[in-house]
């Protein structure tokens, strides 16, 4: 692979769009923090995913039950030949600083996985690791953004796309999808979207939050529109990669199109198809130029990874993989139960998502409803809270992924905690009262 188009290092920082205030702070106390906070820090929007399991535990700190579906975290243990080869690790003394971009195994085994699975080609210093794929994410941002370059992505996105471009200095471009497109960007909106500020084009199939998966051709098309403008990237967050169900094939920029693999940069990690997000090892492979950038920006903040947990990542891509079928096959029959049971909701509904392990769920029809204390219930995050208080199950609203009326429901959790969540809701929905006429 060639380096591709010279990125620059970026400049000062510059923010767009609305900032989300910490419900948490006081406005008095807002305004004293004022005089520390950097004006780029504040139009950063706090993490709702985050924001609402930390209510959860709190609450159950406080002796309540709470059904945690809020945050996405896979609910089986690590594999035990991964967790093994990190004890080892440590028995063999290899507890000491490492290269800042990883060492040379694990960048060696993330290069053999990227040609074994996604015939993508890259040599041991095209590939980096940082501290989970959210790292890489924020690094390649940091390392290529000048003051009001902007980012395109498509909405419902993750909670963290629009925060981390923000930090990174440029700016937000939401695409907004639809449901009937199956949350899928078309082709003509990211044309549409596209200016002479353009620098990257964010890109995560499976979804966060909705589970949709672009398909070949699905990326061909968009593929067409970036020929057309050489000076766009692309970032693929395929994170979710091994977490497709059916029919649904997963796929990745640079090799549908291998033409944009120089200007591409392909983000993955073992966090969320081996059970493995607290160990924080994430990985990319892309241009040389680029990841050196990108080990720059990481040997000046976190520098390297843990090194127990890269050793474990190479025994999690070099040794058996059976467990990722059997994860897979749990968490379709999961996504099954919740898709079914919330739509036989009245006032909740949603589709069927072909990845990832949520279900994003319209709840715009209950948002008339009025709550037995009296409240009405006027947002996705009032509805969100309502289920926190009423039905103790913790949902993310979908304002949170740039998406009002929506709710996300993770189900990586077991079937009895799914199977009591959603007759929580349920019962939890029927005693709101809705408006008269309401569906």
């Amino acid at each position: 692979m060639d380096q591709g188009p010279g990125l620059s290092v970026s400049g000062s920082p510059k923010t767009r769009g609305p900032a989300l205030a910490d419900p948490h702070l006081s406005r008095n106390s807002k305004d004293q923090n004022m005089g520390i906070l950097s004006a780029k820090l504040s139009a950063v929007k706090p993490s709702q995913t985050k924001a609402m399991t930390a209510l959860a535990a709190e609450l159950k700190a406080q002796g309540k039950t709470i059904i945690t579906l809020s945050q996405g975290e896979p609910d089986f243990a690590t594999p035990d030949h991964i967790a093994r080869a990190a004890i080892a690790a440590i028995h063999a003394g290899h507890t000491k600083y490492t290269a800042v971009a990883g060492i040379p195994a694990l960048r060696e085994a993330v290069a053999e996985k990227f040609q074994r699975e996604n015939n993508l080609t890259f040599a041991a210093d095209q590939i980096t690791v940082g501290c989970g794929a959210k790292q890489l994410l924020f690094n390649a941002l940091v390392a290529s953004l000048d003051d009001g370059d902007e980012v395109v992505f498509p909405t419902p996105c993750w909670v963290s796309y629009p925060e981390i471009v923000k930090l990174a200095g440029g700016v937000p471009i939401a695409v907004e999808t639809r449901v009937g497109d199956g949350f899928i960007m078309q082709p003509s909106d990211l044309r549409a979207a596209i200016t002479p500020r353009t620098k990257w084009l964010m890109l995560n199939s499976p979804s966060n939050p909705t589970g949709a998966v672009y398909s070949r051709r699905n990326l061909e098309g968009l593929a067409a529109v970036l020929r057309d403008f050489p000076n766009v990237w692309v970032l693929a967050d395929d994170i979710y990669e091994h977490l497709v169900y059916g029919d649904a094939e997963f796929c990745t920029m640079a090799e549908v199109a291998p033409d944009l693999a120089s200007r591409t940069v392909t983000v993955n990690g073992v966090s969320k198809s081996c059970a493995m997000t607290g160990w924080r090892v994430g990985y990319a492979g892309g241009p040389l130029e680029l990841i050196k950038a990108m080990n720059t920006v990481q040997g000046q903040s976190t520098s390297h990874t843990c090194s127990i947990s890269q050793h474990a990542a190479v025994a999690a891509l070099n040794g058996d993989q059976g467990f990722i079928g059997e994860f897979r096959d749990a968490f379709e029959k999961r996504r099954d139960l919740v898709v079914q049971r919330i739509n036989e909701i009245p006032g909740l509904s949603c589709d069927t998502p072909d990845g990832a392990f949520y279900v994003f769920v319209g709840c715009e029809a209950l948002l008339d409803g009025t709550t037995p204390q009296g409240k009405t219930l006027a947002t996705d995050m009032d509805f969100a809270m309502y289920l926190m208080e009423e039905a103790g199950v913790a949902v993310v609203p979908g304002s949170g992924f740039l998406a009002d009326g929506f709710i996300r429901i993770s189900y990586a959790s077991s079937q009895d905690d799914l199977q009591n969540a959603c007759t929580a809701i349920g019962a939890a929905v029927a005693r709101l009262k809705r408006a008269q006429g309401a569906a």
